[in-house]
């Protein structure tokens, strides 16, 4: 079975730039069209991974090959901020883990109680703003890595596989779709499993293989455009920043070589003073390619 393990829609909430945040959702998406979508794109079951919330499962549940999750945003001992993606919850633990997820020490010890699959999210990317070398420390604790995500470079995808076998974490993958055309772009895939119960076991066995393809400027600056389209479809009098929209590209250009920059400065501080862990899951076979 696949599935698409990090995905948006419109309940994620308001965009977390400055400025944006007044004006802009994180996505547009609704969470029907989502489904629709990821179904059409080949996968066999659906998750939303939205920002602190479980909105969408309002729309969803009654569908047989869904299932609850949610992106928890973390608060590390250092003060920075984390993206995990924790997978087949209920109501009552996501109300547990947005009461914990500014301690993650506590957070931690719940997920490990609970027994949730929980994955580290693009942890070489500046997504969520600066970083610290202990974070790393942390981010080692939780059993998984993403280590496709179809919105960052191939690069900073690279970094995040030689950290997840370093440190014996199994590897996943996911579109981070903030648009209907990015969604399914990168996924899991667990073969033999029937439901997704079965699914999440074989996650937690490292029995997924990863597929899809890693991000590019192009990409980013289309998903931009889409959702910026999305905005002003949803408020007219937004139609009045149009000419902003020449702009975009100059961002995502910025956005990308910032990306490459950090990506760069952590793999150097982390990865090259580290020793390759010896055994453990081999988490570069578990990429397949789309």
């Amino acid at each position: 079975m696949r599935c698409d393990l990090h995905i948006h829609s419109l309940h994620s909430g308001m965009c977390t730039l400055p400025v944006l945040n007044r004006l802009c959702r994180e996505s547009y998406s609704p969470p029907e069209a989502v489904y629709q979508t990821l179904h059409q794109r080949g996968m066999d079951l659906v998750t939303v991974t939205d920002h602190d919330a479980i909105d969408a499962a309002e729309e969803l549940r009654c569908k047989a090959d869904f299932f609850l999750s949610e992106e928890v945003t973390c608060r590390l001992p250092s003060g920075t901020e984390l993206h995990v993606g924790v997978y087949g919850i209920c109501e009552r633990q996501h109300q547990e883990l947005q009461k914990r997820r500014n301690d993650l020490p506590r957070l931690a010890a719940y997920l490990g109680e609970q027994r949730l699959f929980a994955v580290v999210n693009h942890p070489f990317s500046a997504l969520t703003g600066r970083r610290q070398a202990e974070d790393y420390d942390w981010f080692s604790s939780f059993p998984a890595v993403e280590i496709v995500n179809a919105h960052l470079a191939e690069a900073n995808n690279r970094h995040a596989r030689q950290f997840a076998a370093n440190n014996f974490q199994i590897g996943v993958g996911g579109s981070d779709a903030h648009t209907l055309a990015s969604a399914g772009t990168a996924w899991t895939e667990v073969p033999g499993a029937r439901s997704a119960q079965e699914f999440l076991a074989g996650l937690w066995r490292g029995k997924g293989q990863v597929g899809g393809a890693s991000g590019s400027y192009a990409k980013l600056t289309g998903d931009v455009f889409r959702v910026a389209l999305a905005m002003m479809k949803e408020k007219p009098a937004y139609y009045a920043l149009t000419p902003l929209l020449t702009l975009a590209p100059l961002f995502t250009l910025i956005n990308s070589v910032h990306e490459r920059s950090f990506a760069r400065k952590w793999e150097r501080m982390i990865l090259e003073s580290e020793q390759p862990a010896f055994g453990g899951p081999d988490v570069a076979t578990q990429e397949l390619v789309a």
